[in-house]
C-alpha cells in the first residue's frame, strides 16, 4: 500500500470539495480547479478529509493511488494559499522587464525574447534580474517556470543564464592551457 496514497487529505474551512463521478472540483478563495479521477482510484470525503483508495493492486493502479493523493493535496493548497516560484538571471547585461502581460527577456541574443504565460498565471518581475511565477495549479506553475528557464538555462563554465532561486549549477573547469 502507498505510504502517501494512505494518509488522508484535510480540508480547510473556505474549502468546498464536490465529487462527481469521474471527477473532483475543488473551490476555494483564490479561485476553482478540478481533477479527473482515474478508472481504478476511489475518492470519499467524511469528517473535512479526502481519502483516496485504490480497487486492485494492479501495477498502473498502485502507481495512480500516491499520485492522486498528491494532487489533490496540491489543489487543496494552491485554492487556500496558491504556489510560487522563483527564478532568477545572471549575466552580464541579461535582464527582464515586465510589459503588460508579457516578459521581455534580453538574453544576450541579437534579438529580445518575449513570454506571455497562461492565463491562469501570475507573471511578475521585482527587478531586473528576478522573476515571479504564481498561481493556484502547482502544475501549471512549475510548467511556466521551467518553460522560462529553458529559454538560457545556466550553463556551466560561467553560470550565466536563467535558474531557479537557490539552484547551484555545477561548474566545469574551462580549457587548460598546455605548455
Amino acid at each position: 500500500m502507498s505510504r502517501k496514497g494512505k494518509v488522508p487529505v484535510s480540508i480547510p474551512s473556505g474549502v468546498k470539495v464536490a465529487l462527481e463521478a469521474s471527477t473532483i472540483k475543488v473551490e476555494g478563495p483564490k479561485g476553482k480547479l478540478d481533477l479527473d479521477i482515474p478508472h481504478g482510484i476511489n475518492v470519499e470525503s467524511k469528517d473535512d478529509q479526502l481519502t483516496v483508495a485504490r480497487i486492485s493492486n494492479m501495477k498502473q493502479n498502485r502507481a495512480n493511488h500516491g499520485t492522486i493523493r498528491a494532487r489533490l493535496q496540491n489543489m487543496v493548497d494552491g485554492v487556500t494559499n496558491g504556489h510560487k516560484k522563483e527564478l532568477e538571471i545572471q549575466g552580464l547585461g541579461f535582464r527582464v522587464q515586465l510589459q503588460g502581460k508579457k516578459l521581455v527577456f534580453s538574453l544576450g541574443l541579437s534579438h529580445p525574447v518575449e513570454f506571455e504565460g497562461p492565463k491562469d498565471v501570475t507573471l511578475a518581475a521585482p527587478s531586473q534580474t528576478s522573476i515571479t511565477v504564481e498561481g493556484i495549479d502547482k502544475v501549471l506553475v512549475g510548467e511556466t517556470a521551467a518553460k522560462i528557464r529553458a529559454l538560457k538555462p545556466a550553463e556551466p563554465y560561467k553560470g550565466k543564464g536563467i535558474r531557479y532561486l537557490g539552484e547551484t549549477i555545477l561548474r566545469k573547469q574551462g580549457k587548460s592551457v598546455s605548455k
